[in-house]
């Protein structure tokens, strides 16, 4: 019996029968081939027998999974990017039978280690994760608490353990095809309902993985009772004071289809019994401020049921008449899909536009909007390049994902390339040529005017944005396009990347040997404990030298940021010109009612037209501007980068020469090196999440301060009252001319505590080590022999290293020999035409 199958048994609460498979000696090969009789034999209880086969079918199919679906694909990308490198070459029938070539053997352009690693079964590198995590489990277990060391080894052990989970936020307007795109690359064709031309998304819905059962399930998490009695209060407010509202204003609509959703006609006889019981006997859940949980079998059940929680409609179809609809109460839908290789580490999320009345609505979006590593800007690819809708959105979330957040790439997706006029005309070939054409002219078209887009590009360059023509339907069907025409498979491709499972492996080992090394090191050190002492001056040495490096990095980083705001300052009056450009529509006839709104929601608005006002943003911008080219420069998004000009990456205790040097604790050095690359991986993340806050404290400064002027420009009614909200907005800004200067005061002190934090987490964290690692053997008695499991840990270590030097080394090859190819290629053209 090995680890494997110990550590699975485990999981599935199964562990009284470990002895029985071990006295069978079962392993990961025959676990998945057992039959029904054997396992009777094996599990003599009905209960746990129930259970274990449950769990063994969802581990075959996550198996064949791997198998059938990753594997293929990655081959197809890899295929596919290289006959994408392949066509740039002169058409010749040399580069023709390369082409062939290439395509009849796509394993030719893999790397040898990844082709090792591809014709592995699917879950080769699962089987050593367990592997290695079961080795840390039984060690976990033999340390004692009764000492510094044993404690530390412990803690250390348990900090292996990461979530690492990516977000896609995937935004576009009403009918631009967002959840038939994302049904289509997971391969969940009736998961997310769409169609509808009069329905929409209302809320945030996530689609992830379901990693503890073959179900599919909803989680519902519902706004608060509070906070749903404030916006009916609210609602009462503003429809009492405008009963001759002009139907089409964006308010008036919002609150009638919130009310008519959930109430149907009861709402407009009385709003005093509104929170009464008999509304919400279908989700008791929501006066009990607990999550509903929907369970189904399959995909097109669970989309049936999730339809009144995600979805509003327009006009009462068909089949709605006295539907309710519970969207207005919803925050926030989780949707989990079982068995799906895309979503292993990935959720996206399908994000409606922002500017919801709903405080903590509009909180969770920010945030997840802000977490997004990338960002799916879904249009129809007629008129792609030119739609407003489109491009409005991306502008108003740039700030967001750009330097406020931490989204690394943007992907501008033009869905419906299939759709062409006339195809009723068309052979099936020229339909072909029709759409390819299109799609490389669009591309061409959005790529033109993101380079137009000046908001946009100061947070993000042009290698960062990049453009997909998409199309679901030929995906699903391909009628006149393969599955890589449409795009589709290249979306998919980037969710693997995402989900990068050999990462999350080599990371866990890596820690994992580090800490073996430790013990074993400290468990049978006898003598050279002057050596140790002079290896701890020199690390010590060698890390305060690092430190001084990093605060000296920040603190000009400080000074930098310092002077642009003070020039930021300055200039505010091109705010205030801003500012007052958008008061100057008093003469637009629905200006009025669009000013209301504005101050009704402290600044921030967005018209049913898809215009994105937010007044304190425009009154930051004299501030952000003058950062934002440093500030993309200090903090990149991508932390390969490194943030602070690569001080982070640089730093180094020199572990790798004292290695050398000192043989007598070579382990112990293993172990500080280790602990070196996830304290700069820690550091990473936290630099990454405090540099959204620093960002974000410039415009949330300017929100705060300009709180009490919307409240007093709500408050005004009657004649004039236009006039003197403009003149209330207008007054409140130039009588606090410290606004700005107290945002750059506010953003400075949050990087001045970023800067402790960061030499706070280094020194400490890196000190303890140092001293429990080199001066604890007094400690090291009760350490429990662990030589054999560092043996099998330091071999998928070594077999980690390898497989990605390997890697590194095959792709400088490959693209050599694409650079051969081509110069060749061009060297016989220009001599068959005469140019040379």
């Amino acid at each position: 019996m090995d680890d494997f199958v110990r550590t699975k048994l485990v999981e599935w609460g199964l562990s009284e029968w470990v002895e029985k498979f071990k006295d069978e000696q079962i392993d990961a090969e025959s676990l998945c081939d057992l039959d029904d009789r054997e396992i009777d034999n094996l599990i003599t209880k009905a209960g746990p027998r129930v259970k274990f086969k449950k769990n063994l079918k969802l581990l075959k199919e996550k198996r064949n999974s791997n198998q059938e679906t990753v594997i293929p694909f990655q081959c197809e990308q890899e295929h596919e990017e290289a006959a994408d490198v392949v066509q740039v070459l002169p058409s010749t029938s040399d580069t023709g039978k390369r082409k062939s070539d290439l395509q009849s053997n796509p394993s030719r352009l893999q790397s040898p280690a990844k082709r090792q690693r591809l014709s592995m079964p699917g879950f080769e590198e699962s089987i050593i994760l367990s592997d290695v995590k079961s080795i840390m489990t039984f060690v976990h277990e033999r340390l004692n608490d009764q000492d510094k060391l044993s404690a530390f080894l412990k803690k250390k052990i348990s900090d292996l353990e990461t979530d690492k989970r990516e977000l896609v936020g995937v935004f576009g307007k009403t009918g631009a095809g967002k959840s038939s795109l994302i049904n289509a690359i997971i391969k969940e064709k009736n998961l997310l309902p769409s169609g509808s031309v009069n329905a929409c998304t209302s809320v945030m819905i996530k689609v992830e993985a379901n990693r503890d059962s073959l179900k599919y399930e909803a989680e519902i998490e519902f706004i608060t009772k509070e906070e749903w009695n404030e916006e009916l209060w609210s609602f009462r407010q503003f429809l009492d004071n405008n009963k001759n509202q002009d139907k089409e204003d964006d308010d008036y609509h919002d609150a009638v289809e919130k009310l008519s959703a959930l109430y149907g006609e009861d709402w407009r006889r009385s709003f005093e019994n509104l929170m009464d019981r008999k509304y919400f006997k279908e989700i008791p859940e929501f006066l009990q401020s607990k999550r509903k949980i929907l369970t189904c079998e399959s995909a097109n059940e669970l989309s049936a049921k999730c339809v009144k929680y995600t979805r509003s409609e327009s006009k009462q179809g068909e089949g709605n008449e006295g539907k309710t609809w519970f969207w207005p109460l919803v925050k926030c839908v989780t949707v989990r899909v079982p068995n799906n290789p895309f979503l292993q580490h990935v959720t996206l999320v399908d994000l409606p536009g922002n500017g919801d009345c709903n405080k903590s609505r509009d909180q969770m979006w920010k945030g997840i909007v802000g977490d997004c590593s990338i960002v799916w800007i879904v249009t129809e690819i007629n008129r792609a390049a030119s739609e407003k809708a489109a491009w409005g959105i991306l502008e108003s979330v740039s700030s967001l994902i750009g330097n406020g957040g931490e989204c690394q790439q943007i992907h501008f997706i033009c869905t419906k390339s299939d759709l062409v006029d006339d195809s009723d005309d068309l052979s099936s070939a020229d339909i072909h040529d029709q759409i390819i054409k299109r799609s490389i002219q669009a591309k061409d078209g959005v790529r033109k005017e993101f380079n137009k887009r000046s908001k946009i590009n100061k947070h993000f360059t042009d290698d960062s944005f990049k453009v997909f023509t998409v199309s679901s339907k030929e995906f699903l069907k391909g009628k006149h396009l393969s599955p890589e025409e449409t795009e589709i498979t290249k979306l998919q491709g980037f969710l693997q990347d995402l989900n990068d499972c050999h990462s999350e492996t080599v990371n866990y080992v890596n820690g994992a040997y580090g800490i073996l090394s430790l013990i074993e090191g400290a468990r049978c050190r006898k003598e050279g404990a002057g050596k140790a002492d002079d290896v701890c001056k020199v690390l010590e040495k060698n890390m305060t030298e690092q430190l001084d490096q990093v605060k000296k990095a920040v603190e000009k980083a400080i000074k930098d940021f310092e002077q642009c705001l003070t020039e930021g300052v300055k200039n505010s009056k091109t705010s205030e010109e801003k500012l007052k450009s958008f008061l100057d529509r008093d003469k637009q006839p629905s200006f009025f009612k669009t000013l209301e709104a504005v101050v009704r929601k402290d600044g921030m608005h967005k018209t049913k037209k898809g215009e994105h006002i937010n007044l304190n943003t425009v009154l930051a911008s004299c501030l952000t501007d003058s950062i934002d080219e440093k500030f993309r420069k200090t903090f990149p998004n991508d932390v390969k980068g490194g943030s602070f000009n690569g001080v982070i990456s640089r730093f180094s205790l020199d572990t790798k020469s004292l290695i050398q040097k000192y043989q007598d604790v070579k382990l112990q050095l293993i172990f500080l090196q280790t602990e070196e690359d996830k304290i700069k991986a820690k550091l990473n993340k936290i630099i990454l999440k405090g540099k959204k806050i620093i960002y974000n404290s410039l415009t949330e400064a300017i929100e705060k301060n300009m709180k009490k002027c919307y409240e007093d420009a709500r408050k005004i009614s009657g004649k004039d009252a236009l006039k003197k909200m403009r003149k209330t907005i207008e007054t409140h800004v130039s009588i606090n001319r410290n606004i700005y200067e107290d945002a750059k005061k506010t953003m400075l002190e949050k990087m001045n505590i970023l800067m402790t934090i960061i030499c706070k987490e280094l020194k400490e964290t890196l000190d303890q080590s140092i001293k429990l690692s080199l001066k604890a053997s007094a400690l090291s008695e009760n350490l429990p022999d662990v030589s054999k499991h560092l043996e099998t840990v330091q071999q998928h270590y070594n077999e980690g290293k390898c497989s990605q030097e390997g890697e590194v080394t095959s792709q400088i090859i490959i693209i050599n020999r694409f650079l051969l190819n081509y110069f060749n290629s061009f060297y016989e053209l220009s001599k068959k035409w005469g140019t040379i």
